[in-house]
């Protein structure tokens, strides 16, 4: 199986494509798939302990428990240059995220076997 690279660059500006991302990623992780998601632009929220808990949208599986599920099984990323805009640290994001630039994303992207879809 492929691993599954996956960036979200939207928020609770775009409400059905991010959660399309995060329902992927989890979907995913539940298939037994290496996940790696990356919050960058208004996803990068999301890093921020009780954000994704604040996101609905009707019909759809909580974000939280959506990144929940990626967290428990996959790895996620916070974009570097994201967080700094937005004046986030590691110090106040959720933990089990990570902080990543744009090199690693490359990186993790031009890897064997994976499958890098953006949202």
């Amino acid at each position: 199986m492929r691993s599954l690279l996956v960036k979200v660059t939207c928020g609770a500006d775009d409400p059905e494509r991010c959660n399309q991302a995060f329902t992927v990623a989890a979907a995913a992780v539940a298939s037994g798939a290496e996940v790696s998601l990356w919050l960058t632009g208004e996803a990068a929220w999301f890093a921020v302990p009780g954000r994704a808990e604040e996101f609905s949208l009707p019909l759809a599986t909580p974000l939280a428990d959506l990144l929940g599920a990626v967290l428990a099984g996959g790895r996620v990323t916070l974009c570097t240059q994201c967080a700094e805009r937005r004046g986030l640290s590691a110090e106040g994001i959720r933990d089990g995220i990570t902080i990543a630039g744009a090199a690693a994303f490359t990186e993790a992207a031009l890897g064997d076997g994976v499958q890098a879809l953006v949202y």
